[in-house]
């Protein structure tokens, strides 16, 4: 049969390796090859090839338009992100060209755009990215050989907005039917913004129950997802990571210093996508008996750029000062300590017997800097100056006359 002739019809990607496929960002270049392995010989109208990556969501919603009536709402929104077309195999002359048996490669390649979106998968909507090869022959119906990949757009978090800490404060009065049983307060902070998967975010938090019950503080990363279609929105929220802290009595006071909140391998935030968002927070909430819960929550942005050592390293590290000292986790003195006097470092019989020179030249001339030549100057001894006296020590003599200022 036709179809036999064709023993293999394959899409593969440049850099694909055994255990994994290669990642693509905007503005990079996607080759590969499309691969044909024949049996015998067959005609060809064409191979074309096409690449595309698409944003889409659907959902429905049940309505009801009566007591008795009800029916299904349909959303569904698509956006193209990738369209690429390329014809591979045209025949020179006449509407078809044989192919020898045997393995015929085709090289491809196409320009991503500068600005994409993440490649994700939920439960209403995905943004896919594949491409397709086409071989096309007479009498038959046309083959095809399909090849996903994956695209990852960056998201730096050594920005300024990302690298600013973010705090907030909430309280709630705890009541038993219409008893008012006392006031709880929930402050919290995050030393910044941007994280990447992996981290661990330390969670600063003071939770004040001044009510009769005992409460119980959580915090949690939440996930949230957003799409949107026909001016309708659809919401579906996941907790991705969440820790426990131990119970506040009443009349009590607890306090995190930087509880441990470990990020674990989830996709980058998706930001400016006009079908759907990929929204991160960090939520610290306090359980209260008989209340709802008293939530506040912080905004978080998952990054695939992480921290730079040094690149933000000035920023970063004073405005994590700051940070401690607002929240009285590190403290400066109020007055700087005075330096010891002089005399009570370095005595006269220590400079005597540093010899006619208080600078000791080192023995070898050739010493490098990375010798013991700073030791020398942290050994530097110098005689004190003397005290200073609003009398002069050396007044002059009585027998010298006062030089008269005209003669």
């Amino acid at each position: 049969m036709l179809f036999d002739k064709v023993k293999a019809f394959s899409v593969q990607l440049d850099g694909a390796t055994a255990g994994a496929e290669p990642v693509f960002s905007g503005g990079q270049a996607v080759a590969g090859r499309v691969l044909l392995e024949l049996a015998s010989a067959v005609r060809v109208g064409a191979l074309r090839l096409r690449a595309r990556g698409r944003a889409h969501v659907h959902w429905t919603e049940s309505r009801s338009a009566g007591s008795s009536t009800a029916y299904t709402q349909s959303y569904s929104e698509r956006m193209e992100v990738v369209s690429h077309r390329a014809t591979l195999l045209t025949p020179d002359t006449g509407e078809t060209t044989t192919l020898p048996p045997g393995r015929h490669e085709f090289l491809f390649s196409f320009q991503l755009p500068p600005t994409l979106v993440t490649s994700f998968e939920g439960k209403h909507g995905s943004v896919r990215y594949c491409i397709k090869a086409t071989l096309h022959r007479p009498w038959v119906p046309a083959r095809r050989a399909r090849k996903v990949f994956t695209v990852i757009e960056p998201v730096d978090i050594n920005t300024p907005a990302l690298l600013a800490p973010q705090a907030g404060a909430r309280e709630k009065v705890a009541r038993s039917w219409y008893c008012n049983r006392g006031l709880v307060s929930l402050s919290a902070k995050i030393d910044r913004k941007g994280y990447t998967p992996g981290e661990v975010i330390p969670v600063f938090a003071e939770i004040d129950n001044s009510s009769t019950r005992h409460v119980l503080p959580r915090a949690a990363v939440v996930q949230t997802q957003t799409f949107m279609a026909r001016g309708a929105r659809k919401q579906k929220r996941a907790v991705v990571a969440s820790l426990a802290g131990e119970p506040v009595g009443p009349g009590q006071r607890a306090l995190w210093q930087g509880r441990a909140l470990r990020i674990p391998p989830v996709g980058p935030s998706i930001l400016h996508c006009r079908v759907l968002h990929v929204d991160y927070a960090l939520k610290v909430c306090v359980d209260i008996p008989g209340t709802s819960k008293l939530l506040l929550e912080l905004p978080l942005v998952i990054g695939t750029i992480p921290l730079h050592p040094f690149g933000s390293r000035s920023s970063s590290v004073g405005s994590h000062a700051s940070f401690l000292l607002d929240w009285r986790l590190g403290a400066l003195p109020e007055r700087p300590e005075a330096p010891p006097e002089y005399s009570e470092v370095v005595a006269d019989t220590e400079v005597a017997a540093l010899g006619q020179s208080p600078f000791p030249l080192p023995q070898d001339p050739e010493m490098s800097l990375e010798g013991p030549f700073f030791a020398y100057i942290q050994e530097f001894r110098y005689r004190p100056p003397p005290l200073y006296s609003e009398e002069d020590p050396n007044p002059p003599s009585g027998a010298m006359r006062p030089r008269c200022m005209t003669c």
